[in-house]
């Protein structure tokens, strides 16, 4: 199994959780964590355990990014208007590695970050490798033709796995993808239950 899988069946273990959605998720056969101590009756979990643990879980569905870009994304979800919670969500939503995976270009958050950092995708027409960065309302996320008839590329589009959600407009055939605005937390499809709003507590605490 290549680093990266374990990586992310990993984060699935530590959480209890299928975060993805994915049949092959190990918690699909055993819901306890990793190592020789992960069938431990559960304790009560503190307020901040709680926090720590949506925060981890939040984290680790976008690639697992490390803690620097994750609290980056937070403090500007917290200077801008309005809702704190809804705005960390369209901000990690509007990541670049995050609408290749939305619009089914790819299987996994963690290929998209690949995906992406190897040149593959286009915004606008222009090549982008950097995962992070921020798409805009109408921009236009593209994979390059050469890139099209990969085995990962083509395996992910015909899925029925995920659908793809209403804020990304998808032409599957010219394999571009509009981003059509933010989404609202009720939009996003996650798999399993983010709370969002326990991050914005662990951060303020």
């Amino acid at each position: 199994m290549s680093k990266r899988h374990s990586a992310k069946y990993k984060i699935d273990r530590r959480m209890g959780e299928n975060l993805w959605g994915r049949p092959k998720s190990p918690v699909n056969q055993r819901s306890y964590g990793p190592g020789q101590h992960g069938q431990r009756r559960k304790s009560k979990v503190s307020d901040f355990g709680l926090q720590l643990r949506a925060k981890q879980k939040l984290k680790g569905y976008y690639g697992n990014l490390t803690e620097k870009q994750f609290r980056r994304t937070y403090d500007e979800a917290a200077r801008r208007k309005g809702n704190t919670s809804e705005n960390l969500i369209g901000l990690l939503e509007s990541r670049l590695d995050a609408v290749v995976y939305r619009a089914k270009f790819v299987p996994t958050p963690f290929a998209a970050r690949q995906f992406v950092n190897h040149g593959h995708v286009l915004v606008n027409g222009k090549r982008v490798n950097i995962a992070s960065y921020r798409v805009k309302a109408d921009d236009v996320v593209s994979v390059r033709e050469r890139s099209r008839n990969m085995a990962l590329v083509l395996e992910a589009l015909q899925s029925a796995e995920r659908d793809i959600p209403d804020y990304i407009e998808v032409d599957t055939k010219a394999m571009t993808a509009r981003f059509i605005r933010l989404p609202d937390m009720a939009e996003v499809p996650y798999a399993v239950k983010m709370e969002p709003n326990l991050v914005v507590e662990y951060y303020a605490s």
